[in-house]
């Protein structure tokens, strides 16, 4: 057996946000936000992956999002690389998923509680070395919560766990791992498949499952994602060897650059070729100030009309 890798986007998709993947993402949730209480008993998920659309899927739809059967909404993203204000994209998405509950005329009470869960495949939190780091809104010295829950980031670091196949004990350990090495399995291991949850998610990474159109879309991108994480690892090396400024700015520039695509993509889906070219040409400086302003943008003439008349 040979299995996708779920740190691709396109196959983190597949995986959890197919049709058939209501009781994996259900196992993997209460995991992985509820210390492995069954507290999520159902959920719906929104913009499921469907295989005869994989050639037109979009970046704006590689997330997963689930509705609880409470109304909690959940958005799930597997990042594999750092980029500029990552924290901020993050901090974005589940500002946006909240707001977007309300219609014009709705009131406040009908917002439901959102859930961002993003995992990394880089360290993202170097001064603790705990896996999984949930977030809420305390009061800064006595620590009370403010909201009652309504609004959590979980970050889940790859790199972090070194836990080996033998060693795992914990649901949430096992969904990890399987995050982590599925694609480096070569069978069903018997203490992954015990888990009937995770045997299914294994089921569905299994290239023998998958069609030819799937397997060349997941290996367009994984290359893909790999040669954009080889160019910011490239600089980061470029400016620690040379100790020049240039080479800390040209990663910058890679990543801002990076970060200014995939909002673009969030705000207005594909970008139009006179429009990406004139990006690929601005300064870091311009880069960074778009990274703020392009929230102001209701459309991409908005975008246009800033990328002609940019002071």
């Amino acid at each position: 057996m040979r299995f996708i890798s779920p740190k691709i986007d396109y196959a983190f998709k597949k995986i959890f946000g197919s049709e058939q993947s209501q009781e994996i993402l259900i196992s993997f949730l209460n995991a992985i936000i509820y210390n492995e209480e069954k507290i999520i008993q159902s959920l719906t998920i929104v913009n499921p992956y469907n295989p005869g659309q994989v050639m037109t899927l979009k970046e704006t739809y590689l997330d997963v999002k689930a509705v609880l059967a409470d109304g909690s909404i959940v958005v799930i993203e597997m990042q594999i690389a750092p980029m500029t204000a990552f924290n901020k994209r993050v901090a974005y998405n589940l500002a946006k998923a909240y707001s977007n509950q309300l219609k014009t005329g709705d009131d406040y009470p009908f917002l439901n509680p959102a859930i961002a869960v993003t995992i990394t495949d880089f360290i993202l939190f170097a001064n603790t070395a705990q896996v999984i780091n949930q977030f809420i809104f305390q009061e800064k010295t006595q620590k009370f919560e403010l909201l009652d829950g309504e609004l959590k980031l979980i970050f889940v670091e790859l790199p972090k766990f070194n836990k080996t196949l033998s060693e795992l004990q914990s649901l949430t350990d096992k969904w990890i791992y399987f995050l982590k090495e599925a694609a480096s399995l070569e069978s069903v291991p018997d203490n992954l498949g015990e888990v009937s949850e995770i045997e299914l998610a294994l089921n569905l990474a299994n290239q023998a499952t998958m069609t030819v159109e799937e397997l060349e879309v997941v290996d367009r991108r994984g290359m893909m994602l790999q040669d954009e994480k080889g160019r910011l690892a490239y600089a980061e090396e470029k400016g620690k060897k040379e100790g020049k400024e240039e080479g800390k700015e040209e990663g910058r520039l890679q990543q801002t650059k990076t970060l200014v695509g995939r909002l673009i993509l969030k705000r207005f889906g594909e970008i139009p070729l006179a429009i990406s070219r004139k990006i690929d040409e601005l300064p870091l400086s311009d880069l960074e100030r778009l990274t703020e302003e392009i929230f102001d943008f209701q459309s991409l003439p908005d975008l246009a009309s800033w990328l002609e008349n940019r002071q």
